[in-house]
């Protein structure tokens, strides 16, 4: 099979495409003939070398998240058939013709969406939920702050926001970004300058109170920022790390606020995890998606051969939702 495979740590040049052994499905597996792979921020710090692969997943070739048909059945498969159109995560690989997963951590497609649009959600919304709602349990009515909102994982929290009756806020260093967001749902946006300040805006446009929940997309000196506008008994739930892994936390405002602060990541879960983090996805968000309610944001979509084309759009922090590869073949 064809896959994109990183030919040595480095830039988007070491993304080459090569012929590579077809894999078989395990027990419990299915093989899937992928049509579409999202490019994540995880791709391009495993194509630097510096944040490799789960030990059961391909070490050479990225990609988290697809959507495409199984075709073929490992032993013991009981809950999908050949030709079962699916869209999931899995720990890698995903930049190919054929990927294998667990059975349990794909979920079928809903009639009439796109390869591309598929392929667009698994990583987003199953990010965005798990942290903004298993986790922080936002709850109607309540107000969530979404930091780089124009990002793939930021648009599918302002939707599933408002899917839930809370009120989202948003910052991005883009007004146009911030208008886009709008139309998805989030209620007010902040254009984030130079000096990386807007706490005293959230504050402001809460009445003093300030948000209960921070989905915390960027790290670094957000964090500080996030703390302070936060309320009383707020959840931060730390997702990315765009603006570097050290922060100067004001610990007596947690302690004031009984703050809970916690991190999370996805790839690295163990695999009981995964599935209950699969079963909640086709649960409570594929039924949204299949009624229109949540909506994919592709934001540019590439071929599979031009993975380092798509690696550099990604990089230039440009793109509003998601880069899609798209996969060519029978």
């Amino acid at each position: 099979m064809k896959a994109i495979v990183i030919a040595a740590p480095g830039g988007p040049e070491q993304l080459v495409l090569r012929e590579v052994p077809t894999p078989s499905p395990s027990k419990g597996e299915v093989r899937v003939r992928v049509r579409a792979s999202a490019v994540n921020r995880a791709d391009l710090l495993q194509r630097m070398g510096v944040y490799p692969a789960p030990a059961d997943s391909p070490q050479d070739v990225p990609g988290l998240e697809l959507a495409g048909t199984v075709d073929a059945l490992g032993e013991g498969v009981t809950r999908l058939a050949v030709g079962d159109r699916v869209f999931g995560l899995v720990g890698g690989g995903a930049y190919a013709e054929y990927v294998t997963a667990h059975e349990r951590t794909l979920a079928r497609m809903p009639a009439g969406l796109a390869w591309s649009a598929a392929a667009a959600i698994p990583e987003a919304f199953i990010t965005a939920y798990d942290a903004m709602v298993t986790q922080a349990h936002l709850a109607s009515g309540e107000t969530v702050l979404v930091s780089a909102v124009g990002s793939g994982v930021g648009t599918a929290a302002v939707q599933i926001a408002r899917a839930i009756g809370a009120v989202a806020i948003g910052t991005s260093r883009t007004q146009d970004k911030l208008g886009r967001a709008t139309a998805l749902g989030m209620r007010h946006g902040l254009t984030v300058g130079k000096d990386g300040k807007f706490a005293d805006a959230v504050r402001k446009l809460t009445g003093g109170t300030g948000v209960d929940v921070v989905l915390e997309l960027v790290g670094g000196a957000y964090v500080e920022e996030s703390i302070a506008c936060m309320a009383q008994r707020g959840r931060l739930v730390l997702v990315g790390l765009l603006a570097g892994p050290r922060a100067d936390a004001d610990l007596g405002a947690i302690l004031r606020k009984r703050l809970e602060v916690r991190g999370t990541v996805l790839r690295a879960r163990p695999l009981e995890e995964k599935i209950l983090a699969a079963q909640t996805f086709e649960r409570h968000i594929v039924p949204l998606i299949a009624t229109g309610a949540l909506v994919a944001i592709v934001d540019k979509t590439f071929p599979l051969a031009d993975a380092a084309a798509a690696h550099a759009h990604v990089a230039s922090n440009d793109g509003f939702g998601k880069t899609v590869l798209e996969v060519d073949g029978p």
